[in-house]
């Protein structure tokens, strides 16, 4: 699988192996650097592998977690923790307190993944006897109080199972991908895929982070809420409506609707430009205007760029407000990470990676995946404009042949209506 996939790093769990046996396993998989988490016993033990062109550095370990910076002190530095929770569950209460200490240790975007040994809903588990609730919420708050995001999955649902001799059979997500608001913000294209393994009872996670790739189609119009904190937006809406252009009758509302979206996209670029890079700008200046004003004693450059900024702030948090479409505060503040983090989450839900068609491929690339959709369509509104009566009748037997229906159709002759009419 590693020969497959060709990874950069990888984490292993419940390797039940010492440090010589994983030295060999360094050497076959052609891995650079290992780092070990020896086991108890027989038991447990973690490893993490990873190549030259990674930058790693340990940060701390014990017999549930590897904790590394990746590009540490660098421009790209984040943070990746292999995590194992504890199999015992009346022990499983430390995993969730160390879960809570690990997050207090750094402030960086923050990736935590591996095998956690706990349910977060009872729909993620089949067969056997029900999680307790009590037991999952324990795990649910470890998660909030981390600030967690679920990165999901692609692939097969469970990522454990145990198969008896009987047919019957148990199947769990036990393993998963969490990440902070910032890390998602990194690498919101993330993808994490469950594969399939026949020679564990666990199925390998295959994450990989990754930016967003450009959408392959142009982006529809979309009217931006924050275009109407500026009276600038209602002055364009009314000079189209205003203008006497020769449309056709038929499709003249069409015509300024459309004018209207033209005109509102390039108005938006002249005086909105792109308002996270104006920010940013603004801030810039403000700190030098701030060293002037100590030296020349007037402030009057200050209080001006301290109010353009905050209409700034203002117009980014509606902007990420309406694309996360999610329509409150928290105690009244400017949450644009928050609902930049929904977005994002909004994004990764409704993107579509792969789908099947109508010959049982799976097709991936955006091409394939558009083309199908359209088939698919055109398919189901296809039509022979059917009366209703044929609908209806499609399912009876018939009676009437068809040598007895051409001789109901043949034109009356002479002497047959002479004979009805006597």
């Amino acid at each position: 699988m590693v020969r497959a996939k060709d990874p950069s790093v990888v984490f292993l769990a419940e390797t039940w192996a010492d440090e010589a046996r994983l030295k060999d396993v360094k050497r076959k998989i052609q891995f650079e650097h290992m780092f070990v988490s020896p086991r108890n016993n027989r038991g447990g033990g973690l490893v993490l592998f990873w190549r030259e062109s990674v930058d790693i550095s340990v940060e701390g370990c014990d017999k549930n977690h590897i904790d590394t910076i990746i590009n540490k002190n660098k421009e790209n530095e984040w943070r990746f923790t292999g995590f194992y929770g504890e199999p015992d569950t009346q022990k499983r209460v430390e995993s969730w307190n160390l879960l809570r200490d690990l997050n207090q240790k750094f402030r960086l975007p923050w990736l935590c993944a591996g095998d956690f040994n706990e349910l977060v809903r009872s729909n993620e588990k089949l067969g056997g006897n029900r999680r307790s609730n009590n037991q999952m919420q324990l795990f649910r708050d470890a998660i909030d109080a981390c600030g967690f995001i679920d990165l999901g999955y692609w692939g097969s649902k469970f990522t454990w199972s145990k198969h008896y001799r009987n047919g019957f059979s148990i199947w769990e997500r036990l393993d998963r991908a969490l990440c902070t608001p910032e890390w998602l913000t990194k690498f919101a294209g993330t993808k994490v895929t469950h594969l399939t393994c026949t020679t564990s009872d666990h199925s390998p996670l295959w994450i990989t982070p990754s930016d967003i790739p450009p959408p392959p189609l142009s982006r529809p119009f979309r009217f931006e809420e924050m275009w109407l904190s500026d009276k600038g937006c209602g002055r364009v809406i009314e000079a189209v409506w205003r203008n006497t252009s020769s449309y056709e009758a038929e499709d003249h509302v069409l015509k300024k609707i459309e004018k209207c979206g033209t005109e509102l996209t390039q108005w938006s670029r002249r005086n909105f430009g792109h308002v996270r890079k104006n920010i940013v700008e603004k801030r810039k200046c403000l700190a030098r205007a701030e060293v002037a004003a100590r030296q020349s004693g007037c402030n009057l450059r200050v209080r001006e760029l301290k109010l353009e900024i905050n209409e700034l702030l203002i117009k980014e948090n509606t902007m990420w407000r309406q694309r996360a479409k999610s329509f409150w505060l928290v105690g009244g503040d400017m949450n644009s990470k928050y609902f930049h983090s929904r977005a994002t989450q909004r994004y990764r839900r409704n993107r579509i990676l792969g789908i099947q068609n109508p010959l049982g491929d799976w097709v991936t690339q955006p091409n394939d995946i558009a083309e199908t959709f359209i088939e698919s369509y055109q398919q189901l509104f296809a039509s022979s404009n059917p009366r209703m009566e044929e609908a209806a009748l499609i399912h009876m037997e018939k009676s009437i042949t068809d040598e007895m229906n051409a001789m109901l159709m043949q034109e009356f002759t002479e002497v047959e209506v002479e004979a009805a009419l006597k």
